[in-house]
């Protein structure tokens, strides 16, 4: 179905849209919550810290890629389950490929604020 609305209209429905998407997350996805809690307190701690623009980015860019990616595998489990609760090899595969993307991106995040702290507190 084509969407013929362009323009600034366009922008402020798919804002709304997006909003919609997260608001769904928070309510339907105990681990959305739960990293949200972790990536709230990370935000504040990257904007206390006595560090440089640079750092603190990357700091919170590593800590919302895990809320990107959580989100991303959330769409997925929703639309492996409205296909069917039966098993299916494919569908288990799907769940845990989308699993293990939201485990690289917490290690990812990890990572980063491991090296560039170590880097700030040597």
């Amino acid at each position: 179905m084509a969407n013929n609305t362009t323009g600034f209209i366009r922008i402020i429905k798919a804002a709304g849209y997006s909003w919609k998407g997260i608001r769904a997350a928070w309510a339907n996805e105990a681990a959305f919550r739960q990293e949200g809690v972790a990536v709230f307190a990370a935000i504040i701690i990257a904007c206390w810290l006595d560090i440089d623009a640079i750092t603190r980015v990357l700091l919170i860019g590593s800590v919302m890629l895990v809320m990107i990616v959580e989100i991303l595998n959330s769409a997925i489990e929703a639309v492996v389950d409205r296909i069917g609760t039966d098993h299916h090899e494919l569908s288990g595969r799907a769940k845990d490929m989308g699993s293990a993307a939201v485990l690289m991106s917490i290690l990812v995040a990890v990572f980063t604020w491991g090296t560039l702290l170590w880097g700030h507190l040597r």
